[in-house]
């Protein structure tokens, strides 16, 4: 099957096209809406780097998108759309009809920034592709197997009852992918593993996969919870956001950009998001750099252990992300300390470690360390194809 993923932002729509599980295009537009929006397009004929274009809409850019896979010419046989929230919804990935776009439509007030960008793409699809079917592949999905006493948060549990107040968990199909990817490379079958995840990006998330299953996860309400990240401040007293929104003036929207967008690895060294300019700046003396990343992978390590302490145990940490894939500082100071539970991390394997997946941990580990790179991407067009072939 010729399969379309698409991931649509708010002002962007990244794609790739599966042909038979292999990628046979992808690419992005980026700035629409805005008076110049850039395309950018790969595959074995054709490669533009951010050609300007004119895409108004997120349907104008589907269009664009459509045109350069030739899709008039090769038929696109069906659509998985990443979709971030399903709510308590959607616990398995589904075929889109006008029941699970009312559905989607009302999980827009627990995801208002994301949602609403994603029912563009379905609604594009739908205008530009008549009759192919469409698939939404949920980032909350995986996490609906969380147990009650791991959702539900120490407040008044009516708000739980009406609004749907409670942990959810995102980066759903990258824990999935990662977690049975390991099992592979363990070459043990995943009903049988306690897996740690670390999905450590800009966004970063962790969650304890138990027996193939999603038992607990950072992230919560929304992606700012648990760990920190590039923008975000993960954990803290609550009570913090009060005393600053009267301190500083804040009303609703300037708490959430302050907590969002101006915290985190930012926040905390005033200079950087990006961990690689966290690292060069604590290589050449700068204290907040250097606090930043102490407080990153302190917080990392604290999440490892006590999912293992969840799961009665582990078998396997894996690190996925920019991050997790790129930054190995971070992978040794977060698992040092660790070898109470296991975890007996080789230097060397860490150090030089190439692109792709690989064990890092010593042979004589009881604890498996893997880094194997996310493909979020081909786990949406398997769960396309085999939605539309059931």
């Amino acid at each position: 099957m010729r399969i379309l993923v698409l991931n649509c932002g708010s002002s962007s729509a990244k794609y790739q096209l599966f042909d038979y599980e292999e990628v046979a295009a992808k690419g992005s537009v980026e700035r629409i809406g805005e008076s110049v929006s850039l395309f950018t397009h790969y595959s074995e004929t054709f490669q533009t780097k951010k050609s300007p274009i004119d895409a108004p809409d997120h349907t104008k850019a589907i269009d664009k998108i459509l045109e350069a896979l030739n899709a008039k010419e090769k038929k696109i046989d069906a659509v998985g759309h990443r979709v971030v929230h399903g709510g308590e919804k959607f616990s398995s990935s589904v075929l889109i009809d006008s029941e699970v776009m009312k559905r989607v439509q009302d999980c827009i007030p627990l995801a208002p920034l994301h949602n609403p960008s994603n029912i563009k793409g379905i609604e594009a699809c739908s205008a530009l592709l008549p009759g192919v079917p469409q698939v939404a592949v949920f980032d909350t999905a995986f996490h609906q197997t969380l147990p009650d006493y791991a959702y539900i948060y120490g407040i008044p549990y009516s708000y739980y009852k009406k609004y749907r107040v409670r942990r959810y968990g995102f980066h759903g199909t990258s824990h999935y992918y990662v977690s049975n990817r390991a099992a592979r490379l363990l070459n043990r079958p995943i009903e049988e593993l306690k897996i740690v995840t670390c999905h450590l990006g800009n966004g970063c998330s962790i969650a304890a996969v138990k027996y193939g299953k999603s038992v607990d996860t950072s992230m919560g309400f929304t992606p700012l919870e648990g760990l920190l990240m590039g923008t975000r401040s993960g954990d803290f007293d609550p009570a913090v956001v009060l005393f600053l929104m009267e301190k500083e003036n804040l009303d609703t929207v300037g708490a959430n950009s302050v907590f969002n967008k101006r915290s985190g690895l930012l926040g905390i060294s005033q200079t950087a998001n990006d961990m690689r300019e966290i690292l060069r700046e604590s290589k050449e003396g700068n204290e907040l750099a250097t606090l930043a990343f102490e407080v990153f992978t302190y917080r990392l390590k604290k999440y490892i252990a006590s999912y293992s302490g969840v799961m009665g145990g582990v078998d396997a940490v894996v690190f996925t992300g920019g991050i997790g894939e790129n930054a190995k500082e971070v992978r040794e100071s977060s698992l040092s300390e660790l070898e109470f539970m296991g975890v007996e991390l080789d230097r060397r394997k860490n150090d030089e470690l190439s692109a792709g997946e690989h064990i890092i941990s010593k042979e004589d580990s009881n604890v498996a360390v893997l880094v194997i790179p996310t493909n979020e991407e081909l786990v949406i067009a398997k769960e396309t194809e085999r939605i539309c072939i059931s």
